[in-house]
């Protein structure tokens, strides 16, 4: 909470209604430069409101900065209000909106607003944006034009009903981290779907189903990334390796432009069946092409051509369709995802670290579960336990940037963080007395002093979808180490189907 709203509230309140009572704007007196002036000024009472919309943010996150951010934003709406009355042409009234929206958000914020303060669209009695999705300007594009789209473009029917049901129940936990997720990687991958037209609910539930916004998720079949594509659909795409040993599967934006791209195709094929995108989505657009052309074009839920598809992908559809429902009607539901501070910045290591050890130093203020999905995340050309140098530029938000500075640059608890990523078990072990030699026969086991048998290192046939990186995720090994165990050229480090790998030097 801001403790001196209230009395900014009493103060410029009081004055600004003396100064309506007695301000008359006179349209026909005004010229090119008042009318310039008069925007100008409501330009600046919008950017004062969204300041302190983003302290009410911070305040909830026990940043120390909310406070001052938020005074500074009300003083300049002070200011606007003023000079309003004195610019011809400026509509004061309009500036008292602002000013209203303004204090019962932060009134809501310090007491708390019950559920049923507010409509079934996630607006309040001003028909402002709650805050329960994303960003206060982005909710209300959602929650208007582009939300109310998406709400005519799909079927609201018992099975969405279900899929609502089973979000906010058994899987509520991975829609909230989903959601949690999401608002992280929101700036790098809703351009994509705006550019296109497509809803950005859209979006959302494709990867909360697909990966619940987990970078580094990978499916058996071979699809990868938070939106998990396969490699050759990914190709077609422009998404795979790069040429530097990364699979652009994983980058949150190139896959949300290839995302964007395939269902631009869907469209063409389907019109605004949004159900038969995702079928296609997740059963392929031949099967979905083909059940189509041979349905006349019957829409999805038509008992024929719903039968038609796998048991996956009548599931697979109405779930997306339930988690973007969700995500754009929250409140309807006694549902609220958590406020978080997302402001995207970039920050420099000042010296060499892995995710894993910044994961150790930065903490959890501001983060329930600390900051190591964020990292990786925003950063998924880096494995978890990989050394990056010092200088290296990470991408994260802005109390990530400050908690680095603060924790992770230098001091007790950089130190301590290194110190543990450093730590093995073989090196707790400690051996008194002397020691028997045993015959050359191989390697003996801690706990008994018994040979064990030697034997060859382990292998891998390379699959589909595979690349060097996920394999050394799986297995537990240092992914250098493995490309030069099996003569793997930098920087690609090429792989085949059906190739043997030696796991030389992994974990598990």
């Amino acid at each position: 909470m801001l403790p001196q709203a209230p009395v900014l509230r009493r103060v410029v309140l009081a004055t600004a209604v003396a100064l309506l009572a007695s301000h008359v704007p006179d349209a026909a007196a005004q010229s090119k430069r008042d009318r310039a002036a008069a925007e100008a000024l409501a330009e600046r009472m919008a950017a004062a409101e969204a300041r302190y919309r983003e302290s009410l943010v911070k305040a909830a996150n026990a940043d120390p900065a909310a406070i001052e951010e938020g005074n500074a934003a009300l003083e300049d709406m002070e200011d606007v209000m003023l000079a309003c009355e004195k610019q011809r042409g400026c509509q004061l009234a309009s500036m008292l909106s602002g000013w209203k929206r303004l204090l019962k958000a932060q009134a809501d914020d310090a007491a708390g607003v019950g559920e049923d303060d507010f409509g079934p669209d996630g607006l309040d009695e001003d028909g402002m944006p709650t805050g329960d999705v994303p960003e206060a300007a982005s909710a209300a594009a959602l929650l208007s034009e582009d939300g109310q789209r998406f709400v005519r473009m799909v079927q609201f029917n018992p099975a969405v009903q279900e899929g609502i049901r089973r979000w906010l129940t058994d899987m509520r936990v991975s829609l909230i981290t989903s959601h949690e997720n999401y608002q992280y990687m929101r700036h790098l991958m809703a351009p994509a779907f705006e550019k296109r037209g497509l809803p950005e609910a859209l979006l959302f539930g494709i990867m909360a189903k697909e990966s619940n916004g987990r970078v580094h998720a990978g499916s058996r079949a071979g699809a990868v990334g938070p939106l998990q594509f396969m490699p050759a659909t990914g190709r077609r795409f422009g998404l795979g390796p790069d040429g530097t040993g990364f699979d652009t599967r994983y980058d949150p934006a190139q896959s949300a432009d290839a995302a964007a791209a395939y269902l631009s195709e869907r469209f063409a094929e389907f019109g605004n069946e949004v159900e038969k995108w995702l079928a296609a989505y997740n059963g392929g657009e031949g099967r979905a092409k083909r059940i189509h052309d041979a349905s006349g074009g019957r829409q999805f839920w038509d008992a024929d051509v719903y039968s038609q598809f796998p048991a996956e992908t009548r599931d697979y559809v109405p779930m997306v369709i339930a988690a973007a429902w969700l995500y754009l009607h929250p409140r309807e539901y006694g549902l609220s995802f958590p406020k978080i501070d997302v402001r995207p910045t970039n920050f420099v290591l000042a010296r060499p670290a892995s995710i894993y050890e910044l994961t150790v130093c930065m903490g959890d203020s501001g983060s329930r579960n600390g900051y190591m999905r964020q990292l990786r995340n925003l950063n998924p050309r880096f494995e978890a336990d990989q050394v990056i140098p010092a200088g290296a530029v990470l991408q994260g938000t802005t109390r990530m940037a400050a908690l680095y500075k603060r924790w992770c640059a230098q001091g007790r608890r950089a130190d301590l963080a290194h110190q543990l990523m450093g730590s093995r078990t073989d090196s707790a072990l400690v051996r008194t007395g002397p020691i028997e030699v045993l015959p050359a026969s191989g390697p003996v086991t801690v706990a008994t002093g018994v040979p064990t048998r030697t034997s060859a290192p382990r292998q891998h046939r390379v699959a589909r979808g595979d690349t060097l990186a996920s394999i050394s995720r799986r297995y537990g090994c240092d992914s250098k180490r493995l490309a030069q165990a099996n003569g793997l050229k930098a920087p690609a480090y090429a792989i085949r189907t059906g190739q043997q790998l030696r796991l030389e030097g992994c974990s598990r």
